[in-house]
């Protein structure tokens, strides 16, 4: 078996249980390369019992055959994965060294049971569907997907922008807000749930579009099928605005011609047998307790 470990840091408190990773994959047998650029932050930090190997980015995975990728953080760190992931097919395993945690749903008290699942066979594969935007300027070179969400929104002032939306080519609504959000089911749980977005099962077939302070109070998010193309014209009073990809952005203007539709191919996150996207919502969003006690 043969993994790479993928993260942004190393807090001072999170360095327990990434030794405890490193130990458990050399004492598994199992072949570790680690992110070139994660390894800078490892060296004379973490010891390690077995040879290391160095990946690089996404061309690796054309040339060396890989069973997961591990993902030590949070979410964002799950979301920056996928840029060198790309179209390769391999999964993510997310140990979780952050707060919430939909996607990195792996506590990092439990590592050494996550690996030997994992290493037994003992787990899902759960695909998420991503977006893919056109436009007819060049915008974020080879990583034009989303696991999460597309946004566009204001810039340089603080008037309200409109948005003219089209779904597969029909006039659907001028958004007169600070922006618009087109979230994945995945991406329902982050930046569009907190605009009063709905939360979507993954694997729904759908997408939402969730405005962000609409200067109309009738104007609520909307959930449309996924084989849907949406297109947008951007105005304002400024001449910039932003446009993201996950926690990627670029700076576009009116003359923009911008779209977004269902990604080519998807993510597969390792889902532990056992672990379900109900049971997380029960964990993370605290349903059905009584925090009042």
């Amino acid at each position: 078996m043969q993994v790479v470990v993928y993260g942004r840091q190393l807090k001072d408190k999170d360095i327990l249980y990434v030794q405890e990773l490193f130990d458990v994959l050399a004492e598994r047998g199992i072949n570790t390369y680690v992110y070139t650029e994660y390894l800078d932050t490892l060296q004379d930090r973490i010891q390690f019992k077995s040879a290391i190997g160095v990946f690089e980015g996404y061309l690796d995975f054309k040339t060396r055959k890989f069973d997961a990728l591990i993902s030590l953080g949070g979410d964002g760190t799950i979301l920056n994965a996928t840029t060198l992931i790309r179209d390769s097919d391999v999964p993510i395993l997310g140990i979780n060294l952050g707060r919430l945690g939909f996607l990195a749903s792996i506590e990092k008290t439990k590592i050494k049971y996550a690996i030997d699942l994992f290493q037994q066979g003992r787990y899902n594969f759960d695909e998420r569907t991503m977006l893919f935007m056109e436009s007819n300027f060049p915008l974020f070179g080879e990583t034009r997907f989303a696991l999460n969400d597309c946004t566009l929104l204001k810039r340089d002032t603080s008037s309200m922008i409109t948005i003219h939306t089209f779904i597969n080519g029909a006039y659907l609504t001028s958004y007169w807000a600070d922006g618009i959000i087109i979230a994945t089911p995945t991406g329902s749980t982050g930046y569009s749930l907190s605009c009063g977005g709905p939360i979507i099962f993954p694997n729904s077939g759908n997408f939402v579009i969730t405005p962000v302070a609409p200067h109309n109070l009738s104007v609520r998010p909307i959930v449309i099928s996924d084989t849907s193309v949406i297109s947008f014209e951007i105005e304002g009073r400024a001449e910039n605005f932003l446009c993201t990809l996950d926690s990627r952005f670029e700076t576009v203007t009116k003359e923009h011609q911008l779209a977004v539709r269902k990604c080519d191919y998807t993510i597969k996150l390792v889902q532990l047998q056992n672990s379900t996207f109900m049971e997380t919502m029960r964990d993370k969003l605290t349903w059905g307790q009584d925090t009042r006690n």
